[in-house]
């Protein structure tokens, strides 16, 4: 198939176009810039909510992976909200144009606060404007997809585990700071549990899931467990050997953070299996 995958540069982006058109599949990769995108992909420099016919634009693709997001970790950014019609703007155009599969990435934080394994049927109460605005989007989206009869695929993210000091997460700012000689890293408590997913596991999963139709809808792109903040952390220092101790105590948890989340692994184990068949 050929796929368009949106937001191509960004840190996801890279591993998941490499993911894709290691299964077999045709890329064209859109970012305001591609340097860090493979090249085996079709890579194609722009504002992609400039464009008035993208489905054209971007050679018809068959499906519509929309990774595309500003300021994903700043959970209180305003870019959540004032983006919002331009994302819902231009999967309209690439719907009325005839793409027949749209993939979108999610958050769990568009759930909000809750405890407990997350599937398809939990309500959602976001509490930041991250949240707020992926849990609209994901209502608009589906809401398009279903007036045309297409696939919808709402592709819910949870803690990625990767040693890029590029990314926003906990674990590259630890990267980071390895980099700039600290030895030290301020740190909560670490009490939280949350799922983890390790970078490669969660390229390979979105991967896979646009590369099939059969599971459609909310599909958790998790490890389907929980796992202490601090267990795991602590761990990831260990497999990279990096020589940093964390400073326990010295950052509160966020008010808005869940004690225990995890992802149901149901849909997307289903997924996996039927791949390597």
């Amino acid at each position: 198939m050929k796929i368009l995958v949106t937001g191509a540069n960004g840190y996801l982006g890279q591993g998941i176009v490499r993911s894709i058109l290691n299964n077999g599949h045709c890329v064209v990769a859109t970012d305001f810039n591609t340097q860090f995108v493979d090249e085996r992909a079709e890579r194609i420099v722009c504002n992609l909510f400039e464009v008035d016919n993208p489905y054209s634009f971007f050679g018809e693709p068959d499906v519509l992976l929309h990774l595309a997001w500003r300021d994903g970790f700043v959970h209180y950014s305003s870019a959540h909200i004032d983006d919002l019609p331009k994302h819902y703007a231009f999967i309209k155009k690439m719907v009325d144009g005839g793409i027949q599969q749209v993939a979108v990435m999610g958050s769990m934080h568009e759930i909000g606060f809750f405890e407990g394994s997350i599937n398809e049927s939990t309500p959602c109460h976001p509490t930041t404007p991250y949240g707020i605005g992926k849990n609209a989007l994901r209502d608009l989206t589906q809401m398009i997809c279903k007036q045309k009869n297409i696939v919808f695929q709402w592709l819910r993210g949870y803690y990625i585990v990767g040693n890029s000091k590029f990314g926003s997460s906990i674990f590259s700012k630890i990267t980071a700071a390895v980099d700039e000689g600290k030895t030290e890293f301020p740190f909560t408590l670490g009490q939280n549990q949350y799922d983890f997913i390790d970078y490669p596991d969660f390229c390979a999963q979105v991967a896979a899931v646009v590369g099939q139709k059969n599971e459609q809808g909310i599909i958790n792109i998790c490890s389907g467990k929980p796992e202490k903040l601090a267990d795991r952390v602590e761990r990831f220092i260990k497999e990279n050997d990096y020589r940093i101790k964390l400073q326990y105590g010295a950052f509160p948890d966020r008010p808005y953070d869940s004690k225990a989340i995890w992802g149901n692994d149901t849909k997307i184990r289903k997924i996996m299996e039927n791949q390597t068949n």
